[in-house]
């Protein structure tokens, strides 16, 4: 079994761009994005150049989608993982993100919950790759190190926003944190898009190469250093990755109804997204392939 989605082919390792259907929920009227019907909704996103989806708690997934999917999840208990992973099996995901515990655990905890997943993922045939996530044992980069050294099997799925906001990663020597995660770079398999800002966990940009007006006066260029930690993984993942081995790239870019869009008045003094988080989507599915030409 490779450690990461294969294709089955001899290509070089390859960048795959998906969307988290996450990304779609809760969009507000202002949005480009108008479909409603779920299955319109897949056709816009093939349409729009995404080559498939993450499949989100509240999407409805159609036997006849026309796109291949992923799954997500969350182990809570070293007994959960084998099953969680056999009902995305069912449904016929290509790979699976969770997830684990809730940052509480011990490092015996953490093992025990990881050696669970990597068995059912081997088991199962089914590549599943561990987000890095706030509130969870992959919540801060040193235990997520030392995970990497205790169990160098262990993938991942990279949402970098959660440790350059979550541990204000720019407080202090960045280009040395990057290096101090090499070990977490070097084992993804699987990436979410969000930018985050220093203090701001889903920030906005306006193109893939100019500064956001957001990044104002001293404040860090986000966009810049998610461009260095994106290279980065996307280079780790080419170091280690065998032929038809494939990267995924999925934009999740969140409702405010938990608290990731920042709302604003509108002219009429209604409260608003501040972005379109599709357009944002449109915006990180390019990025993501340039990164990775670079990388």
């Amino acid at each position: 079994m490779s450690q990461y989605l294969n294709d089955g082919s001899q290509d070089a390792p390859k960048l795959r761009i998906y969307l988290n259907t996450d990304n779609l929920f809760g969009l507000p009227e202002t949005s480009v994005f108008t479909e409603t019907d779920d299955s319109e909704r897949l056709r816009r996103v093939a349409v729009d150049g995404f080559e498939g989806i993450q499949v989100g708690d509240w999407f409805e997934l159609y036997d006849d989608a026309i796109l291949p999917h992923c799954g997500l999840g969350r182990v809570n208990q070293p007994n959960e993982a084998m099953e969680l992973l056999r009902q995305r099996k069912e449904r016929g995901d290509q790979a699976v993100t969770l997830h684990v515990g809730w940052g509480t655990e011990s490092d015996a905890e953490m093992d025990r919950l990881v050696d669970a997943i990597l068995s059912a993922s081997e088991n199962l045939d089914l590549p599943t790759f561990i987000e890095t996530h706030r509130a969870t044992i992959t919540q801060d980069m040193w235990r997520t190190v030392q995970l990497c050294k205790r169990i160098p099997e262990v993938r991942f799925n990279g949402d970098f926003s959660h440790f350059y906001c979550g541990q204000e990663m720019v407080y202090g020597d960045f280009e040395a944190k990057l290096d101090f995660m090499q070990p977490i770079f070097d084992r993804i398999g699987f990436m979410h898009g969000r930018i985050a800002a220093s203090s701001i966990m889903q920030a906005p940009i306006e193109s893939i190469d100019q500064r956001p007006r957001l990044a104002q006066g001293e404040a860090r260029d986000y966009l810049a250093d998610f461009k260095a930690i994106w290279r980065r993984a996307m280079a780790g993942f080419k170091s280690s990755a065998n032929p038809g081995d494939v990267l995924i790239f999925a934009p999740e870019l969140l409702t405010s109804q938990i608290y990731y869009a920042r709302l604003v008045k509108n002219s009429e003094g209604e409260l608003t997204e501040d972005i379109d988080r599709y357009s944002q989507a449109l915006l990180y599915r390019d990025l993501a392939r340039k990164c990775f030409d670079d990388a």
